[in-house]
């Protein structure tokens, strides 16, 4: 069946304008400079007029919970949710109960997905103490990279030992993710905390900023940088939070030159500590929301190149999972469904374009992760691809999200930018408030380096 989406705002490889996209079956086989008059020989005809068409994101950094978590969300739930955000690809977290830390369990999740993902999915492989020696052993076309703990987070990963550290960098053929916080920094931090508060267990949520202190992110993501460059590795460093952390990375907005990459997620671009007061341990992540000049400093960085990629680190928790303060409340918050949105209204704001949002959110992890006919709206490629209506303005309202947990601190939030409409595959998985019932996405695929 021929598909063409005529009369859209095209938003793809630097540049705007309004023209069509052709897709036939499961990929695009044309885009045209101009709208098409004579749309007749078409089976399905969509009219874009005043909507901006975009290639659908790709998520590099989320977690669906399955297997083990499935309280709080499985794939199924949260594709579904990443459908409505126009998010087509996601890649998922290993610290899943099991964790996802040998080649079986790994199997075991690409199986979980194909039987239930709305929407296109790998996994990271998680490394441990103990199993350096299986990273030779990935497949490189299914697996996007290995997710280092360099700090401890969720899930007991944590990476603590120099000596495998090191072997994990040299010795990786995956690109390397590391979350990067200084465990001994913090266990310091909740110490001084502890005597303040005379033994007490827990603190207003408030000061998780100044346990998960800026000096803990940057001496971690000093370490993995200073690795990376005495290895040779390829990093990409999760969720950049401080202004201090962006002096580390380079400003060459082309993510093929650089061997070392960032990734900033929506929380750290939209909240700031000042939002603990009224938002509470909501927006209780690792690593912590920080200052007002953190933000700020992040946003800008968007447009300068210091980051590369946006991503949502999407990690539900039930409500009840998120009562408590700095140290007993979850950390973590679901995110998926209103990364695209969020970013669309930065650009309003002149933070980025809404071509730098592309390339942020669909062009550079397609080039980074070296993935195969996505990212791009181009003949050829995979037809995942984002109606968004510039013009909606709605609130987020309990009933308009998605996500199994049935939360998210985008509540009551009003949005300008609203995701219409997502096609998985050529496939409209996504349409008007209706996710769409039997579509199933692809496992993604690599073209390593020769």
């Amino acid at each position: 069946m021929k598909t063409i989406i005529n009369n859209a705002t095209i938003v793809n490889e630097g540049r705007q304008w309004v023209g069509a996209v052709v897709i036939d079956g499961e990929c695009i086989a044309d885009v045209f400079d101009s709208p098409v008059a004579d749309v007749s020989d078409y089976d399905q005809v969509v009219d874009a007029t005043g909507l901006y068409l975009l290639p659908g994101v790709i998520d590099d950094h989320v977690h669906f919970r399955e297997p083990g978590l499935t309280h709080k969300a499985d794939i199924a739930t949260e594709s579904r949710t990443a459908a409505a955000g126009g998010v087509t690809s996601f890649m998922d977290m290993p610290n899943t109960v099991p964790q996802t830390t040998t080649l079986e369990l790994l199997e075991e999740k690409f199986t979980l997905a194909r039987e239930s993902s709305r929407v296109n999915y790998s996994f990271f492989f998680g490394a441990t103490n103990d199993n350096a020696a299986l990273l030779t052993q990935l497949d490189p076309t299914r697996v996007p990279g290995v997710k280092v703990f360099m700090g401890s987070s969720t899930g007991g990963m944590l990476v603590d030992n120099d000596v495998t550290l090191r072997q994990i960098f040299e010795t990786s053929p995956l690109l390397i993710m590391t979350h990067c916080e200084d465990t001994a920094i913090i266990e310091r931090n909740i110490e001084q905390f502890r005597k303040k508060y005379k033994g007490q267990n827990d603190f207003p949520v408030r000061y998780h900023s100044r346990i998960r202190s800026v000096e803990a992110c940057y001496a971690a993501t000093e370490c993995a940088v200073r690795l990376a460059r005495e290895t040779g590795a390829r990093l990409h460093v999760a969720h950049v939070s401080s202004e201090r952390e962006l002096t580390l990375f380079s400003d060459d907005t082309d993510v093929t030159r650089k061997q070392i990459t960032a990734e900033a997620v929506i929380a750290h671009l939209m909240f700031s500590s000042e939002d603990y007061d009224h938002l509470g341990s909501r927006i209780k992540c690792n690593p912590a929301v920080k200052t007002v000049e953190d933000r700020e400093a992040l946003r800008e960085a968007l447009a300068t190149g210091e980051i590369d990629i946006v991503a949502t680190d999407h990690a539900p928790h039930m409500l009840r999972e998120k009562e408590g303060g700095a140290l007993r409340a979850a950390s973590g918050m679901p995110m998926i469904q209103f990364s695209l949105v969020a970013m669309l209204e930065l650009s309003d704001q002149g933070y980025v374009t809404p071509e730098r949002v592309v390339q942020l959110m669909s062009h550079n992890p397609a080039l980074l992760y070296r993935i195969d006919r996505r990212g791009f709206i181009r003949k050829g490629y995979y037809a995942d691809l984002v109606l968004v209506d510039p013009e909606a303005n709605w609130q987020v309202l309990t009933g308009r999200y998605y996500t199994k947990c049935g939360w998210t601190p985008m509540d009551e939030r009003t949005f300008k930018w609203r995701v219409r409409r997502t096609f998985v595959n050529g496939m409209t998985a996504y349409s008007d408030g209706i996710v769409v019932d039997g579509i199933r996405g692809m496992e993604l695929k690599f073209n390593p380096a020769d």
